[in-house]
């Protein structure tokens, strides 16, 4: 074979195998809220198209942390969807999004991210590690306890609500969601 040939041939299995690659990498990201989330874009990015997170963007925006959600990281973030904070008691998310709430909206959805990118089975063997529930600090200062139940990752926050991953591992550019069912709250 001349030196011509082989560099195609090794020029084709190489766009052939980063082809392959760059399709895993989507096929693993599961869809959240009817959309896809791209391993290219940011939380922030991936969040907007969501239909099942308007209420999470909206409380992401009015607490002014969209710069910060869109850089580097890594961030872990704990994603409640609209159905979670449907069920926060009437008229709470609403307060909530008032410019004078900034600060304790800003506490709650801090009170969601970790300070890295931690996968669910990284997790999971934290949590067996620790003998069935691994504290997760968060940004916010709030400390919540993961643990297992009926094969759910399950989180609960320092008042005792509890939440439960619906969809984990959803990657970004700068770290990785997990849906969850529940709004975590700072201890009260």
């Amino acid at each position: 074979m001349t030196f011509t040939k082989k560099m195609m041939t090794a020029t084709a299995a190489l766009a052939l195998t980063a082809g392959a690659a760059f399709a895993d990498a989507h096929a693993m990201n599961p869809m959240v809220g009817g959309a896809e989330m791209s391993v290219e874009k940011n939380i922030v990015e991936n969040a907007v198209n969501s239909a099942d997170h308007t209420t999470l963007v909206a409380a992401v925006q009015a607490a002014g942390l969209v710069e910060t959600l869109s850089g580097e990281g890594p961030f872990t973030v704990f994603a409640p969807t609209n159905a979670a904070f449907d069920r926060l008691e009437a008229g709470t998310v609403e307060m909530l999004l008032k410019p004078e709430n900034k600060d304790t909206l800003t506490k709650i959805l801090t009170c969601h991210v970790v300070g890295k990118a931690v996968m669910a089975e990284a997790l999971q063997g934290m949590i067996k590690d620790d003998g069935g529930e691994h504290p997760v600090p968060t940004l916010g200062g709030c400390v919540l306890q993961a643990s297992y139940a009926d094969d759910k990752m399950k989180l609960v926050d320092e008042n005792g609500n509890a939440a439960f991953v619906t969809i984990a591992d959803v990657k970004q550019s700068n770290g990785v969601i997990h849906v969850i069912d529940g709004v975590m709250l700072p201890k009260q």
